[in-house]
């Protein structure tokens, strides 16, 4: 049977780059114990689903370089099944996933050493499951043991993350698809917390950051996605200086800004919009003010995402708006910083923008894949049609003498995931309001 997947279509992209007599190994992600006889919600190995699209635990990936591709996986088990869940099997899997042959998982001891003789090098990826390598020794080990008899073990160990990781930086259609669709849940997760927090001050009630947070999860999983990409931040007040902060149970005040940074996860890939918002939906002068700036600064980052241009193209840009801001806004002195390029080259803006602009995403949040060029030292990369990155300024103020009192405990991000494209970028997330009379708008409703 001929399976034209994305998933067959990546594996013989990657058998074609693991050289004469290479072999792939790939786990998939173990369960996770979460206490007692309870195990954490199981979540795949994201490479390993890359080149399989098969998300049950327990299961490995053998590829080698004519493209042979062997699954093994957890046997068909009647009594267990009971417990939890149907599994594929390996009888199953060939026509289901496309791979050439599927062994039981119990198998793979026995099994892959015979596959590794002869071979030339074992591609494994590194640092990322506890004890593969010691597994890989032993593997090795046992091929070893056959050398009188004629059989040669790989000399070499090398890294399929390397290549994996160029490979999944580059989005194919069916993946832009999954993110576009995962963008709109995640919008209308935001969209939803917005509006229940204006309706419940208007009704006289206090909302807290986890009634906000579950009004994420509804949207999320009402509309088919399997989860949160990342545990949900929901901020109150000054607790939205705190960048990873958890959703908790402060309330949101009248008066007091929250910001909420939050993406659904569909089908293995991640939204991710941050927004920010007055909790009774009308924002105060020093609310608008500070805010203008951090939209200003994503627009001009934005602006400047296009292929053809350096990954730090948008971070550059949105840093010289922010300076140019915090100088307009007096936090900070002229005396100390006469102009933006002062800001820049003293680094002054560090204590209200510590983070950078972008991160790459798609199957993680913080996905895989270098910042900088192949082959041309520490330079940026450059972006090309397909990549997808957040453009996500913000500006955080904390009590500080010297710091005007009215911005004292905002805590601003914008958040948008943008695919690359040869004009500029196309934003995926712009269903949630960004701008202030648009927020005003959808909270009154």
């Amino acid at each position: 049977m001929t399976h034209s997947t994305p998933f067959a279509a990546r594996r013989a992209r990657l058998a074609a780059q693991l050289g004469p007599g290479g072999v792939a190994v790939i786990p998939t992600a173990p369960e996770q114990r979460r206490n007692r006889d309870s195990d954490y919600p199981y979540r795949h190995d994201s490479y390993f689903y890359y080149l399989t699209g098969f998300t049950e635990p327990g299961a490995w990936l053998v590829l080698d370089a004519t493209g042979r591709s062997t699954l093994f996986c957890r046997p068909k088990d009647a009594e267990r099944e009971v417990w939890t869940g149907v599994r594929l099997g390996p009888q199953a899997a060939p026509d289901a996933l496309g791979v050439d042959a599927a062994y039981s998982a119990e198998e793979l001891a026995q099994r892959l050493p015979p596959m590794l003789a002869g071979a030339q090098a074992l591609w494994l990826p590194f640092g990322v499951h506890t004890g593969l390598l010691e597994r890989a020794e032993g593997w090795l080990a046992q091929v070893r043991a056959k050398a009188r008899d004629g059989a040669s073990a790989p000399t070499q160990m090398r890294d399929v993350c390397a290549l994996l990781d160029e490979m999944r930086l580059v989005k194919d259609e069916s993946e832009l698809t999954l993110m576009r669709r995962a963008g709109a849940i995640s919008a209308e997760g935001h969209m939803r917390a917005m509006r229940r927090c204006a309706a419940m001050l208007r009704a006289g009630e206090q909302p807290c950051e986890h009634h906000l947070e579950a009004e994420l999860l509804h949207a999320f999983r009402d509309a088919g996605a399997q989860g949160v990409a990342y545990p949900s931040i929901v901020a109150a007040g000054a607790n939205a200086c705190v960048l990873h902060y958890p959703a908790g149970s402060a309330p949101c005040r009248a008066g007091e800004m929250v910001l909420i940074d939050a993406g659904c996860e569909l089908d293995g890939y991640a939204g991710d919009i941050s927004r920010t918002f007055p909790a009774n939906g009308r924002f105060t002068g020093a609310q608008r003010a500070l805010y203008e700036v951090v939209l200003a600064a994503q627009q001009a980052a934005i602006s400047a995402c296009r292929a053809g241009a350096r990954f730090d193209a948008p971070h550059e840009a949105c840093l010289r708006t922010l300076s140019q801001g915090l100088l307009d806004l007096g936090l900070l002195s002229r005396n100390r910083c006469p102009d933006v390029q002062a800001v820049l080259e003293q680094r002054a803006y560090q204590p209200f923008y510590m983070h950078r602009t972008s991160h790459w995403l798609g199957m993680d949040v913080h996905d895989c894949g270098s910042t900088t060029e192949p082959g041309e030292g520490k330079a940026a990369r450059v972006l090309r049609p397909g990549m997808v990155l957040t453009i996500e300024p913000g500006l955080y103020v904390r009590p500080a003498d010297g710091v005007p009192e009215k911005y004292w405990n905002f805590g601003i991000r914008i958040e948008d995931d943008a695919i690359v494209t040869e004009a500029g970028c196309e934003l995926i997330t712009r269903d949630v309001p960004v701008r202030v009379e648009e927020i005003e708008a959808l909270m009154r409703g």
